[in-house]
């Protein structure tokens, strides 16, 4: 006991001393090269065996840290619509050698990791070996498989690959019965919307993160959104082709019966009719990822980051 107690200060020594020599090279590197890094971005030790061998048997609670830390770090940069998350995947990896069974940071870790910027990293090639890592030192855990399908399906676009995580997974013990139904239907509904919403449905149902969930929902959302343009749009082509002209207005579809009224996407914004017959919506910022309905040559408007506004200000 008394041992134990000498090695907790001395641990504690030499993290403050590691820490201590990155923040000298972090100042160092700006002094030569004027950058704008942060001295958040260099608090972590590249070496998982060196964080390893430094924890001296408190590895769990030194996991805890760096998880806690990468979730800050993704955090900061999403809010701030950053492009570059270079040390996230570092992170992640350094938090499952210390705790090969924290699931959370595989779970919540590889949909950080596989998501386009600035949702994301943009990184899902990454995603995967974080989720294969995990499922070789936890192979009995459905949900693991479930974000390798996940992965595999929404952002590599690799159908076979979603199949057969899926079909691996639904092998588990206690796996979800959905495992298996979605391994089942996989193959023959491989680029249908129907099934990116069930499985985005599926983690907004299973999942307790807060930022997780909103994501989810908001990718649910994108995929009404486009199917009702994908509609409405249908809808005009008939109506042009049965007066030869397009319509001027969407009491014109009415008139026709081809609608019941002004449409409202999911914001309660009416969809706006463009000339030619196509639609978009009023405020694609609202509605991120959307892939229908935005005007030409639209860009997301980025936050201003707060030294920009102060500069100018």
């Amino acid at each position: 006991m008394k041992t134990s107690r000498k090695l907790v200060p001395l641990a504690v020594l030499l993290l403050v001393a590691a820490f201590s020599g990155s923040v000298i090279a972090l100042r160092g590197a700006e002094a030569a090269r004027g950058s704008r890094a942060t001295i958040e971005d260099v608090l972590y030790l590249p070496s998982p065996q060196a964080v390893k061998r430094l924890s001296l048997g408190y590895s769990g609670l030194l996991a805890d840290i760096y998880w806690t830390r990468a979730v800050q770090y993704f955090g900061q940069k999403h809010l701030a619509d950053e492009m570059n998350y270079n040390l996230l995947y570092p992170l992640l990896d350094i938090t499952t050698d210390l705790d090969p069974h924290l699931l959370i940071s595989y779970e919540f870790g590889s949909i950080f990791l596989s998501q386009p910027p600035p949702a994301g990293a943009g990184q899902p090639d990454k995603a995967v070996a974080l989720l294969e890592k995990g499922i070789r030192a936890n192979p009995d855990e459905w949900k693991l498989y479930f974000s390798l399908g996940f992965v595999n399906y929404m952002d590599r676009k690799d159908y076979k690959a979603a199949f057969l995580a899926f079909q691996r997974g639904s092998q588990t013990s206690h796996a979800h019965p959905w495992l298996k139904v979605m391994a089942a239907t996989m193959a023959q509904r491989a680029n249908e919307t129907a099934m990116a919403f069930e499985i985005w449905k599926f983690l907004d149902d299973t999942t307790q993160d807060k930022l997780i969930k909103e994501n989810a929902e908001q990718h649910m959302t994108a995929i009404v959104v486009d199917r009702t343009i994908m509609e409405l749009e249908r809808r005009i082509t008939i109506y042009t082709q049965r007066t030869g002209h397009p319509p001027a207005s969407w009491f014109d579809l009415g008139r026709e019966s081809l609608l019941s009224g002004v449409p409202l996407d999911p914001t309660e914004k009416p969809y706006k009719l463009m000339p030619g017959g196509t639609v978009e919506v009023a405020d694609p910022n609202s509605l991120p990822f959307i892939t229908k309905g935005l005007p030409p040559g639209w860009r997301k408007s980025t936050k201003p980051r707060p030294s920009e506004s102060n500069e100018q200000n």
